[in-house]
């Protein structure tokens, strides 16, 4: 009995935390504004107005998503509480280990809720647009970068996020030399953006018949997803649009006709395609979304006046310029350069397990601790 009392004093102190947890996501404020916004639904000619009715909409979900997720962890606790008491009371340890595990599940939840708390700049909340881009390398960082683009299709897929593909091109031999995804869900961007920057890969090539190792590179790019809410003024003459016949992922995803578009905005250099959609039309509004959305995120993350202020200059995906490094041999080990946080579970990374490395990342910023 002594280790059930034990839990329940650890369990009973979170009682405390989750009340601070209440207080930082406002959830008594959220009531309130749904309650306001209620009204406005109510209120007569609400939906003549479609555009604002369908914010008001979402803001309501949103609001009303953050206090079900916030209930559900409050109701965890006091049923853990509730279950150890019982035992306590019957005297029944059987349900010891039930207990432990229930505990351990509650304080993972709880942890992310708090991490998800940090998540508070302007477009934190948004959808985020991924690009990926194979370094110097030929097929060799051409299937890392598939190895990469796999992994955050399967992160996504673990935290039940919508993922669609906006532009895929083949590598030559294997692999893919290019391709963008949209990942849509509360704080994609938020998490996401911890992984932007060039990507290393160490091990033995199953393209090297001499079984050497090499090292390879591929960068990932990470913007959120812009609403026509913001305005981003981009100058018609300072857009060159080429058209071409799409191609890749197997021929089954996107549209085999003249049909892809990119646009090259001139005053940086910037480059973005869509390829997937079905006409000429939808993959140029895709790819406007795209250059918009990536001239908001350099200008934020510059802290540039305007948006004729980027100089559009770019990274090398090189040696030198890494977030992080993915070793498969002669040992087994991710390690993120900028917060020494590592995994040696090298396939569990592969397969979408970044968690710890989101959440070190946004620790490290929230503490001023990032090693930029």
């Amino acid at each position: 009995m002594i280790l059930l009392d034990e839990i329940r004093l650890e369990m009973i102190g979170y009682r405390k935390e989750m009340e601070e947890l209440a207080d930082v996501l406002s959830i008594g404020a959220a009531r309130d504004r749904i309650e306001e916004l209620n009204a406005q639904t109510a209120a007569e000619g609400f939906w003549d107005d479609l555009e604002n009715s369908q914010k008001v909409l979402q803001e309501t979900k949103s609001l009303e998503r953050k206090i079900e997720k916030f209930n559900k962890l409050n109701d965890q606790l006091e049923d853990i509480i509730t279950l150890i008491e019982l035992s306590i009371e019957e005297e029944d340890e059987s349900s010891v280990e039930e207990i432990r595990a229930e505990a351990a599940d509650f304080k993972n939840k709880l942890e992310e809720e708090k991490l998800s708390t940090l998540l508070n700049g302007e477009y934190d909340g948004s959808n985020a647009i991924l690009t990926f881009h194979a370094g110097a390398g030929g097929t060799e960082a051409q299937d890392w970068t598939q190895m990469l683009y796999r992994m955050y299709n399967m992160w996504a897929e673990r935290h039940n996020y919508k993922v669609t593909l906006i532009d895929y091109l083949d590598g030559d031999e294997a692999g893919i030399k290019s391709a963008s995804i949209l990942i849509e869900g509360e704080n994609a961007y938020g998490y996401m953006k911890s992984e932007s920057g060039v990507h290393r890969l160490v091990r033995i090539s199953p393209f090297d018949s001499s079984g050497r190792r090499h090292t390879s590179f591929a960068a990932l790019e990470v913007m959120p997803e812009i609403d026509d809410s913001i305005e981003v003024e981009i100058r018609d003459e300072d857009i060159e649009m080429e058209v071409y016949r799409s191609s890749g992922a197997g021929g089954q995803k996107v549209n085999k006709t003249s049909s892809a578009v990119r646009l090259i905005h001139k005053p940086t250099g910037i480059v973005v395609s869509c390829q997937t959609q079905r006409s000429q039309y939808q993959n140029k509004d895709y790819a406007m979304k795209m250059l918009r959305s990536k001239l908001v995120e350099i200008k934020e993350r510059e802290h540039l006046e305007k948006i004729e202020d980027i100089k559009g200059v770019q990274r090398e995906i090189a040696w030198g310029s890494q977030i992080r490094s993915y070793v498969f041999m002669p040992y087994t080990l991710a390690k993120d350069t900028r917060t020494g946080y590592e995994n040696g579970n090298i396939q569990a990374v592969m397969d979408g397990d970044i968690d710890g490395f989101i959440n070190a990342y946004l620790k490290s910023l929230s503490h001023g601790t990032l090693n930029k």
